[in-house]
């Protein structure tokens, strides 16, 4: 059985969140959950709570209790979310100035039994 969770509209940018999930994939889910407790990159949080999401769906549809020593995330993918165009300037070097934009991200994450 696979199921999927989705965080959406996360704030961090995606290349940054993308270090996170590349540690826990095609990881068992307690040993993906322990490398995001331990984790001490900002972007771990969210991924824990997408992750947790992911195995409540399980436990959902699941007719006895279920074994998570069995399940691993067999698919963790980031998106890239929309960008917020802040109406701000920040000093750039040479007199120049850069917009302040704000990154959001989507974060798919799968988990599976082993078979």
């Amino acid at each position: 059985m696979e199921k999927r969770a989705v965080g959406k509209y996360l704030k961090g940018s995606p290349k940054k969140v993308r270090l996170v999930v590349d540690l826990i994939r095609n990881k068992n889910v307690f040993d993906a959950l322990y490398i995001l407790k331990n984790c001490k990159k900002r972007a771990a949080r969210d991924v824990e709570k997408v992750l947790k999401s992911a195995m409540a769906n399980v436990e959902h549809e699941a007719t006895d209790k279920v074994d998570f020593n069995d399940y691993y995330v067999s698919k963790a993918y980031v998106d890239m979310g929309p960008t917020k165009w802040r109406r701000r300037l920040r000093p750039a070097p040479m007199g120049r100035a850069y917009f302040e934009r704000r990154h959001y991200c989507h974060i798919t994450i799968y988990v599976s039994e082993y078979e």
